[in-house]
C-alpha cells in the first residue's frame, strides 16, 4: 500500500497529497480537497453529492403536494360515506320512536 507521504495530487502532479477522497479514492492537495458534512471529499465528488441531494429534495417537493391531495380525497370520501350512512337510517330513528315498543304506540296519538 502506498503511504500518503509518497502520493502526489491527482489534479496537480507536482504537489504533495494531503488526503484521499473516500468517494473516488484519489489523492489530492490542500486546494483540491474540502470538508463537507464531516467528511473530506474532492470538488468533483462534492458536486455529485450536491446533485444527488438536489434530486432527492426535488422528489420530496413533488411528493408532498401529492400526499396532501390524496389525504384530502381520502377525508372527503370518509365524510361522504358517513353522510350516505346517515341517509340510510329510517325515519323512525330521527323521530325518536325507533326505541319504543311498536305495540305500545297507537295511531291516534295516545297509548293503549
Amino acid at each position: 500500500m502506498n503511504a500518503l507521504a509518497d502520493q502526489k495530487c491527482f489534479n496537480h502532479g507536482e504537489r504533495e497529497a494531503v488526503g484521499r477522497c473516500p468517494e473516488c479514492r484519489n489523492f489530492y492537495c490542500r486546494e483540491c480537497i474540502t470538508e463537507h458534512e464531516g467528511r473530506i471529499v474532492c470538488a468533483s465528488c462534492l458536486g455529485e453529492l450536491a446533485s444527488k441531494k438536489r434530486k432527492s429534495s426535488l422528489r420530496f417537493t413533488l411528493t408532498r403536494p401529492a400526499l396532501v391531495v390524496v389525504s384530502c380525497l381520502f377525508l372527503w370520501s370518509i365524510f361522504f360515506l358517513f353522510g350516505r350512512a346517515l341517509l340510510l337510517l329510517p325515519d323512525e330513528f330521527h323521530e325518536g320512536t325507533v326505541w319504543q315498543d311498536p305495540d305500545a304506540i297507537s295511531f291516534d296519538g295516545g297509548e293503549n
